[in-house]
């Protein structure tokens, strides 16, 4: 049990870990939200744009991304499986998640948007800091790796012993050679 639980921590760590490269990959691909500002308030350039969801629609598709690899990288790695190992392959994700937003909204644009606003000036267009407003989208991760792993175990995990013997339809022990027995054997 120990070897698993030490197994499952460092799996946690470096799904936790891979989460910058998350951050990274939202930073570099997300849309820009053009703000513009008047010179006493902040507004949206293009009030019908939808750059504000595309930004958590792109951290979603990208966390469900990592979440898919996550989840075949440790089946590949450890096929026994195991209730730590999946722990700790949730607790990583969900870790890793919440360390690809922080790092996302810590690399990217600017977010006091005020100071920003009065230090491009009056008119001129900048861009929105990085913003979640839908908090589930951290479970993205998560959740695609534990379905990954669930599926690829299920799939081509090792099987548990047969706790009987097979049977006929007469309920007769079958034979090494899987024949059934008959009532000339």
């Amino acid at each position: 049990m120990k070897t698993e639980v030490r197994q499952a921590a460092v799996i946690a760590a470096v799904v936790a870990v891979s989460g910058v490269l998350l951050g990274l990959a939202w930073m570099w691909l997300a849309p820009r939200v053009p703000l513009v500002s008047d010179g006493e308030a902040v507004y949206l350039k293009d009030t019908e744009g939808e750059q504000a969801i595309g930004v958590e629609g792109t951290f979603t598709l990208l966390a469900l991304g990592f979440g898919v690899l996550s989840g075949v990288v440790v089946f590949l790695l450890r096929r026994q499986g195991g209730i730590p190992l999946v722990a700790g392959l949730a607790l990583g994700g969900l870790l890793g998640a919440l360390l690809a937003w922080r790092a996302g909204v810590w690399l990217g644009p600017e977010t006091d948007v005020v100071a920003h606003a009065r230090a491009v000036g009056k008119g001129v267009v900048f861009d929105a800091p990085l913003e979640l407003k839908a908090k589930g989208t951290l479970l993205a991760w998560p959740v695609a790796a534990l379905a990954v792993h669930l599926g690829l175990t299920a799939l081509f995990g090792p099987r548990d012993p047969e706790p009987y013997p097979p049977v006929d339809f007469y309920g007769q022990p079958l034979d090494d050679d899987s024949r059934p027995r008959g009532p000339r054997d």
